[in-house]
């Protein structure tokens, strides 16, 4: 790329703010909250400014604590009566057990799943050689109930949390009921819970000079991986960086990644209260390589906001379908009883100001499910001397 390019400005991240963005809401099963944290890849929900839906929340649980009940059951009523679609309300367990799975490590059954529309819980994706895949759960499947707990409506945080047992601290070998539906079948499968990685980056390559990026996930040093792809790939190849079914994660790591292909300028942008504040990438990133950004419906949050990143500033040429339109922000809060609140404060925008929430990231070239055949056709195409 040449030219003076309009999204270079001076770093403007607040370093001093203790702000947690959830920019992920549907990991792999078990690890489903995401952060931009100030350090070690953790958040600090105590330290964070408390919104006025968070004052609402915390009201509930401490009339609830000084009447004897649940505070937890009060803030998760609050939160729903708000109709923040992306809130969620975690006990202190299960908040740190979804900290720990961005790590890369988590108990579960290898699910991923999202949340529809009309409330309906969705397998979107299903890890190889996992409980769910020996059990022969597909994608599509919907996932009714665990253990006997129905799903529909529920966020899908709370779902993931049944899935691991963080309300008992499962470990690895325990049982789970699931209640599925596909089609008109509906039947009951009990799996074991087994100790998973998430194996967020995997590299190959492909005939004709194409390096793959497959980023499953933006778990914790992802994005120094692909940064680390990108300069092992032989010289001369093109990369296609595979989105598809990245459900977010840590927004740091997207921005590393997205570091690995920009020389440095605007990321993103995003609002906290009204307050807009900024994403910036490292400089020194490969500008030069073809570069194709493979996306579709499951292609959510951080991985929208890379997208947005590369298809603003002109670095790469985005192939697939319309990715899924997570592009808020949500802050966490402790509540009196140490659990923590999760609720929806500001919106991100790509470089050039376009809003993803709700609207998704539109691709250059819309193709089914020939999609990683045309992105490879398109990145020879532009390898190939004009």
């Amino acid at each position: 790329m040449s030219g003076r390019d309009p999204f270079c400005q001076p770093r403007r991240i607040r370093r001093g703010a203790a702000l947690t963005l959830v920019f992920a809401s549907v990991l792999v099963a078990g690890a489903a909250t995401g952060a931009l944290p100030q350090s070690q890849g953790k958040s600090a929900p105590d330290q964070a400014r408390s919104a006025g839906s968070h004052a609402d929340v915390a009201r509930a649980a401490e009339e609830a604590m000084a009447d004897g009940k649940s505070p937890i059951q009060a803030a998760k009523r609050a939160v729903s009566r708000s109709g923040d679609r992306w809130g969620a309300v975690y006990s202190q367990g299960e908040y740190e057990e979804f900290e720990e799975s961005l790590d890369g490590q988590y108990t579960g059954v290898g699910l991923w799943a999202r949340s529809e529309r009309d409330g309906r819980i969705e397998v979107t994706k299903v890890r190889v050689g996992s409980p769910a895949a020996t059990a022969g759960i597909r994608p599509g499947d919907l996932l009714r109930s665990v253990d006997g707990e129905k799903t529909d409506g529920r966020p899908v945080t709370e779902v993931v949390s049944l899935l691991r047992g963080d309300a008992t601290d499962a470990p690895a070998g325990t049982a789970v009921r699931l209640g599925l539906e596909r089609g008109t079948r509906a039947w009951t499968e009990t799996l074991r819970r087994a100790q998973l990685s998430t194996d967020s980056v995997t590299v190959r390559e492909l005939d004709g000079r194409v390096t793959v990026i497959k980023v499953a996930t933006f778990t914790k040093d992802s994005g120094h991986q692909v940064r680390e792809a990108v300069r092992q790939s032989p010289p001369g190849a093109g990369i296609i960086l595979d989105l598809r079914g990245n459900s977010g994660g840590l927004v740091s790591e997207a921005v590393t990644a997205a570091s690995a292909f920009l020389d440095g300028g605007l990321v993103a942008t995003y609002d906290v209260d009204g307050e807009e504040r900024a994403l910036h990438a490292e400089p020194g990133g490969d500008t030069t390589r073809p570069l194709v950004a493979l996306v579709d419906g499951g292609t959510m949050s951080a991985a929208e906001l890379l997208t947005g990143a590369v298809q603003d500033r002109g670095r790469a040429l985005v192939v697939g379908s319309r990715t899924f339109g997570k592009g808020s922000v949500q802050m966490p809060s402790r509540l009196p009883d140490g659990s923590v609140a999760e609720l929806t404060v500001g919106h991100y925008r790509t470089p050039s100001g376009r809003g993803v929430d709700g609207r998704g990231i539109t691709p250059d070239l819309e193709t089914g499910e020939d999609a990683l055949q045309r992105a490879g056709t398109v990145l020879r195409g532009l390898a190939s001397p004009s």
